[in-house]
């Protein structure tokens, strides 16, 4: 997408003063903490801190897997805080690609058909949704894998099945869990580089890591503690900026 075009069009990600708190007995425990903030269409994002920071409580509430308890949420502009869950489960089949460390692939169907998971929940013609997820395998080194089920499979490879099903449905957000986590050095790579490759080509991209390596790939990185922002750098593999923290209204300055 070309920087105009993006520019014309809503940012992919908005967060307006959310906060997610959860019961621990007799104890609330504030995961997100009026956080503020807005992801920018073809952006390639790196979400870092330490356990407990809030960045898995930030990624499920990106990908609609949770709610927040206070404010707003808005995917291309349009508010999802306050859906269904099956509206909800809508938006992710439509919207999001998800990329998880475990895989998440279902055992029981080979690879071309958990890259067509996705589109089981919407109107796609049969012939039309396979096309595309024969080209996906192909593009990420599976062409000849297809009937293969994911124990056949090593973790490299279930995971370039993962990020095919993530494209399939050419989603507006790709959210990325410790993508690189299971994998050795040189698999990691090269799904590090697969990933570089897809937002070269204008997708937007989000990593939830804790590993400095993969945090340094990405265009930016958000650093969180204790549910709020902790720091913002941009364009960091090229010069460095360092946003200021968000004022007392709790909105990130761009």
């Amino acid at each position: 997408m070309r920087s105009t075009e993006a520019r014309a069009l809503p940012p992919v990600a908005e967060l307006e003063h959310v906060t997610r708190t959860y019961r621990m007995g007799a104890n609330e425990v504030r995961a997100l903490d009026g956080l503020s903030f807005v992801f920018g269409r073809g952006e390639y994002w790196a979400v870092m801190g330490s356990s407990g920071s809030g960045k898995s409580t930030l990624l499920n509430v990106l990908g609609c897997l949770d709610r927040p308890s206070a404010g707003r949420y808005r995917i291309d502009g349009a508010d999802v805080s306050a859906l269904t869950d099956d509206e909800l489960s809508e938006i992710r089949s439509a919207k999001l690609g998800f990329v998880f460390q475990s895989y998440n692939l279902i055992p029981q169907l080979d690879v071309l058909e958990n890259i067509l998971v996705p589109l089981f929940y919407q109107d796609e013609p049969p012939a039309g949704a396979e096309q595309r997820a024969r080209a996906l395998a192909e593009r990420v080194g599976l062409g000849d894998r297809l009937a293969h089920r994911p124990m056949e499979l090593s973790g490299g490879q279930q995971q370039r099945v993962a990020i095919a099903r993530a494209l399939v449905n050419e989603p507006s957000l790709i959210l990325a869990d410790e993508a690189t986590g299971n994998l050795d050095s040189h698999t990691a790579l090269e799904i590090l580089t697969l990933l570089d490759e897809l937002h070269a080509e204008g997708k937007t991209i989000i990593v939830v890591t804790h590993e400095p390596d993969v945090g340094a790939r990405a265009q930016h990185v958000l650093r969180l503690k204790d549910g709020r922002i902790e720091s913002v750098v941009r364009d960091q593999n090229s010069a460095p900026v360092v946003d200021p923290l968000p004022d007392e209204t709790g909105v990130q300055r761009r």
